[in-house]
């Protein structure tokens, strides 16, 4: 179980974390979505014990996670700038790992070396963009960790390449149940994996929910411009647009049945928003 209360973290007259409070089930994947510095990667650090909150309490199964060697040994953070020695060949870096997690299967290490193309021999240096976010899944899932962070791994991977993280995510989770926290900008490719949805913006909480439930939030609905003002007054907007007399609102807030029978009525047309789509909408400048 993580328990977060008044999170803060400050890099000098910046602040990247605001106060956060939220807590986080154990067993489940949980993505977390948030624009460029909005302190996604630096609530992870805390967790991870990479460093210590500037103000409020941490705690991951009871314990504060910073210089905490049970914890960090059950833990795994993977970020998208990959912290190996690039001197070092694949296979030292795997051995290395190997020696620190104590749940850690060479045999599925190697198994996803093969999917992503990759070769023990070499150093990590002469990899691509792709190839080294290639390993960084395939540190981050063969230790098995309780706890898995994964920020950005993905970055350079092309299209296939990411097909096969999601796959090998997905069906490693189910065989070896944890915690994984997925921090990700390609949201809408994998929104599908999310149990839960948490959204920070400038580093305050906007949104924590189950996704399916997140998902029937939002809704698009299409009209007759008058009849779309109509039906939309008093409910909250996220967007609008207007092409002559058409008008399309988007909705938060789930529509009861009676909403629905009444939007027919109307002869307006509702289309579910995406988890993208609500993200944008929630983050906007102007929803700000």
């Amino acid at each position: 179980m993580i328990s977060i209360r008044d999170l803060t973290v400050t890099y000098g007259a910046t602040t990247a974390v605001d106060r956060l409070t939220l807590d986080l089930a154990p067993g489940r994947i949980h993505g977390l979505l948030g624009r460029n510095g909005s302190g996604k990667t630096s609530l992870l650090s805390v967790l991870a014990g990479f460093r210590r909150a500037d103000g409020g309490t941490v705690r991951v199964d009871g314990a504060d996670p910073f210089e905490n060697a049970g914890l960090m040994r059950d833990t795994v953070f993977v970020r998208d700038t990959l912290d190996v020695p690039a001197g070092d060949r694949i296979g030292t870096v795997l051995d290395f790992h190997a020696r620190l997690r104590p749940r850690w299967d060479a045999g599925y290490a190697d198994r996803l070396l093969d999917a992503f193309g990759l070769d023990r021999r070499t150093r990590v240096a002469a990899l691509s963009r792709g190839q080294r976010s290639g390993l960084g899944v395939v540190l981050g899932l063969a230790c098995r960790a309780p706890l898995t962070l994964l920020d950005e791994v993905y970055l350079g991977m092309d299209a296939g390449a990411r097909a096969t993280f999601y796959r090998e995510l997905l069906d490693d989770y189910l065989a070896h149940p944890r915690t994984i926290i997925l921090s990700t900008h390609l949201i809408q490719e994998v929104a599908d994996l999310f149990e839960e949805v948490v959204i920070v913006d400038r580093g305050r909480l906007v949104v924590q929910e189950d996704t399916d439930t997140f998902r029937s939030r939002g809704v698009a609905v299409t009209g007759p411009a008058a009849a779309v003002q109509a039906f939309s007054s008093g409910r909250t907007v996220l967007s609008e647009q207007s092409l002559g007399g058409v008008r399309q609102v988007t909705l938060y807030g789930a529509l009861s049945d009676g909403d629905q029978r009444h939007a027919a009525t109307a002869g307006l047309s509702l289309a579910p928003v995406g988890v993208q789509d609500l993200f944008v909408h929630l983050t906007s400048e102007a929803r700000r």
